[in-house]
């Protein structure tokens, strides 16, 4: 793993156990949302694992679907 992938995968885990808790509401998916990162992440690398994040995050809202979604 590379140190981009390292520090995004970081950060995802810093998200995890510092932000999130202190958040009210759940991920409308499963996976989580950081879940997700952590695996597009390890899975595709530091470019791709973030873009399929940002598209992730960006269908998690009021309006997007829900229920079962794994990274490809």
């Amino acid at each position: 793993m590379n140190a981009p992938t390292r520090f995004l995968r970081k950060a995802v885990r810093f998200y995890q156990t510092k932000i999130s808790p202190l958040m009210p509401g759940k991920c409308r998916f499963h996976p989580t949302c950081s879940n997700y990162a952590l695996e597009a992440l390890e899975k595709y690398g530091a470019i791709k694992g973030s873009w399929l994040t940002l598209k992730r995050i960006l269908r998690c809202n009021p309006w997007g679907g829900s229920g079962e979604d794994p990274v490809p």
